[in-house]
């Protein structure tokens, strides 16, 4: 697993896709993590990855242990939705673990976030045993608290980011493509998004590397 000690800056990782094949090469089981603030580009480097690496290696984004709706409205947490504390951050961690040691013949079902309804569905990313590089995505895989433990499940991680005004730009956007007004999308940016990029930005020390993006 990757030395995670924190570093004031970590140095820059100019070629992802040459760095993940470095880890695939090893033969045996490996987790990447991609971390970084909402609408920073995580997904689409982690899709690009995985496609580019075939089926050696799976995406299992951190999404898929979004705290269900109704559980969100019980706790009061609905209107903070994306919240370190809306996540079933154990749940993930004990995930993590069980990818760390594939069992042969046996095939292992992860979580996937769907946008469209904003709810998570169970058993929806197979990751069979042959998989030898489990990447992973999420706003707090870098982060304390219950999320704690998954760094140290990590053999590297990268922190990724870019221009800021676009990154706002494209999470309205994103927002908007998923039924909120211009003006409800603007005002879940600041109210929310932006409160979470803060506490994200403060973790990136404890990254491999960065991925600038754009």
């Amino acid at each position: 697993m990757g030395d995670h000690q924190g570093r004031l800056t970590p140095p820059p990782i100019d070629d992802p896709l040459g760095r993940a094949r470095a880890l695939l090469a090893s033969g045996e089981r490996r987790i990447l993590g991609l971390a970084g603030a909402p609408g920073a580009g995580k997904s689409t480097l982690a899709a690009h990855l995985a496609k580019e690496l075939g089926p050696a290696a799976c995406l299992v984004p951190m999404d898929g242990f979004h705290l269900a709706n109704a559980e969100l409205a019980r706790l009061g947490r609905a209107g903070r939705k994306g919240a370190p504390d809306t996540f079933d951050a154990a749940g993930f961690v004990a995930l993590l673990r069980r990818l760390r040691e594939p069992v042969p013949g046996e095939t292992v079902y992860a979580p996937a976030f769907h946008r469209e309804i904003e709810e998570a569905v169970a058993g929806a990313i197979p990751v069979a045993d042959t998989v030898r590089l489990v990447i992973t995505e999420g706003n707090y895989l870098l982060f304390d608290g219950a999320f704690a433990g998954v760094r140290p499940l990590l053999d590297a991680a990268w922190f990724v980011e870019g221009d800021e005004a676009l990154r706002r730009e494209w999470l309205v956007a994103r927002h908007v493509r998923y039924g909120r007004t211009p003006e409800q999308a603007r005002a879940w940016v600041e109210t929310t998004d932006e409160p979470n990029a803060i506490l994200i930005r403060a973790t990136r020390g404890k990254a491999d590397g960065i991925v600038a993006i754009g």
